[in-house]
C-alpha cells in the first residue's frame, strides 16, 4: 500500500481527511483488480474544474498586460495533460499510484495519461480537504514558479504565428517515424511551412516531438532572419 505520510511530506500538505489522498492515488484499474468502488475518476474531475480556475486567476494577476488570447494559449500549456504529467513526475507521483498488474507491466506508473490524472486528483482532494487557498498555494509555490520554464515551452502556438504574419500559411506537422512499444514510444516528426522542411525534433508523446519540432523550425528562421 501507498506511504500516505510521505506523500503529505512531498506535497507539503497534512491532510485532516487522509482518505480522500488514498482514493487521489486509486487508479480506476486498481479498484476493478480489487474489487473496490472507490477510485479517482471523480477527484480528477473536479481538480480539472478547480484547476482552470486557479490558473486563470493567477495568469490574469501576473500577466496585466496580456490580452485574452495570449493568456488562453499560457493557460492552456499549463493545464495540459503533458505539463501535469511533467510536474507530477518531477515530484515523483507515479511511485505512490495505485495501479493494476496489467498497468504495472505496461509502464503505468510513467505513463502522462496516469500521472496527470493523480495530479488533477489530488488537487481535487485538497480543494475538498482544505479548500481553494491550500489549492492557489500548493500550485503558486510548488509549480507556477516554474512558470517562465513552460511559457517558452509552447513553440508550436509561437511558430503558428510566425507562419502567419511572414508566409499567410499555417505549419504542418508530420510524424514521420514510430520506434518502440507501446508503453514507451518514441516519435520522430517533421513540420513544414509550404514547401520548405524547416524543423525535425523526437518525443515521447507526439505533442512533445511537435514541440520540439517547432523549436528548431524557429531556431532556423532566426538564422535565416539574420542573414537576410
Amino acid at each position: 500500500m501507498t506511504n500516505l505520510e510521505e506523500i503529505e511530506k512531498l506535497l507539503g500538505i497534512k491532510f485532516n481527511n487522509t482518505e480522500l489522498l488514498r482514493i487521489a492515488l486509486t487508479h480506476k484499474s486498481w479498484a476493478v483488480e480489487n474489487k473496490i468502488s472507490d477510485h479517482n475518476e471523480r477527484l480528477e474531475f473536479l481538480g480539472d474544474s478547480v484547476l482552470a480556475v486557479v490558473v486563470a486567476e493567477y495568469l490574469y494577476k501576473k500577466f496585466p498586460y496580456k490580452d485574452e488570447g495570449s493568456l488562453s494559449k499560457l493557460r492552456s500549456v499549463l493545464v495540459s495533460k503533458s505539463q501535469l504529467a511533467k510536474w507530477g513526475k518531477q515530484i515523483g507521483l507515479g511511485r505512490f499510484v495505485l495501479i493494476s498488474k496489467a498497468e504495472e507491466i505496461t509502464g503505468g506508473r510513467r505513463k502522462d495519461s496516469i500521472i496527470a490524472g493523480v495530479f488533477e486528483a489530488i488537487l481535487g482532494a485538497i480543494y475538498l480537504d482544505k479548500g481553494i487557498e491550500a489549492c492557489k498555494k500548493f500550485l503558486t509555490e510548488k509549480f507556477f514558479i516554474l512558470l517562465s520554464d513552460v511559457e517558452i515551452q509552447d513553440y508550436k502556438s509561437l511558430l503558428q504565428e510566425i507562419a502567419q504574419k511572414k508566409f499567410k500559411t499555417l505549419p504542418e506537422y508530420v510524424i514521420v517515424k514510430e520506434v518502440g512499444p507501446d508503453h514507451d514510444k518514441e516519435f520522430d516528426c517533421i513540420v513544414r511551412i509550404g514547401e520548405r522542411l524547416l524543423g525535425h525534433g523526437k518525443g515521447k508523446t507526439k505533442k512533445q516531438a511537435q514541440q520540439n519540432a517547432a523549436k528548431e523550425a524557429i531556431e532556423v528562421l532566426k538564422k535565416l532572419s539574420l542573414h537576410s
